[in-house]
């Protein structure tokens, strides 16, 4: 068993098109249960369940780039099912990031969700390495720029004729980033490492829907 880790941790998620001035709202999963990243971490079925009992969705806050200056949003529901845990929220449009937002998951552009938390428990198996996490605390729900495994992307668009595609910049960005560093997309990182001044690891996630209240 390993010891609690206080190092903050993080996972990703995604949404795409509404109108600019509409009330949208994000749904789909923050975490997918037996899913391994590129640090081969596992998140395990049960493992939101003591800290969502113990903090409540209210106390979970929507970040930006996990920056603790950036509040966005609100969740409005967070549970596990038995793939992931689940997170459905709003983007505040008082806001004036979370107006941008709205413009950038409309363009295709961003449509990622990362979970920020810190390891409870967890153990690793002695043959593959993995680091099954058994118990987590959750600190924070982002939307990011990049998701940790390349197939994190949206699934569907409610109200939208067709799904969003990705902006030519966006595709750029993750190619420059392979070929800067061997990998297919970018782990999550904190908008400010001088803000939190601690390592953070991706986790990943899928968006299910976009939909406009």
């Amino acid at each position: 068993m390993l010891a609690p880790n206080t190092e903050p941790t993080v996972a990703s998620v995604f949404a795409p098109r509404t109108t600019i001035d509409a009330d949208g709202t994000v749904e789909g999963y923050a975490s997918l249960f037996g899913e391994i990243d590129q640090a081969r971490d596992m998140v395990v079925r049960g493992a939101f369940a003591g800290t969502l009992a113990a903090r409540g969705v209210h106390r979970i806050p929507m970040l930006f780039q996990h920056d603790p200056s950036e509040p966005v949003g609100v969740w409005l529901e967070l549970r596990e099912d038995h793939r992931g845990l689940l997170a459905r929220g709003r983007l505040i449009p008082e806001v004036a990031r979370a107006r941008e937002l709205l413009s950038l998951l409309r363009a295709g552009a961003i449509d990622g969700l990362s979970i920020g938390f810190r390891t409870v428990k967890g153990n690793i198996d002695p043959r593959s390495r993995v680091r099954r996490l058994l118990a987590v605390e959750l600190w924070e729900i982002s939307i990011v720029t990049f998701p940790l495994l390349a197939g994190a992307r949206v699934r569907a668009v409610k109200q939208a004729s067709s799904p969003p595609r990705l902006s030519h910049a966006r595709t750029r960005a993750e190619r420059d980033w392979a070929t800067m560093f061997g990998a297919p997309c970018a782990v999550d990182l904190p908008a400010s490492l001088t803000r939190r001044r601690q390592p953070v690891i991706g986790r990943p996630g899928r968006i299910k829907a976009w939909r406009q209240a």
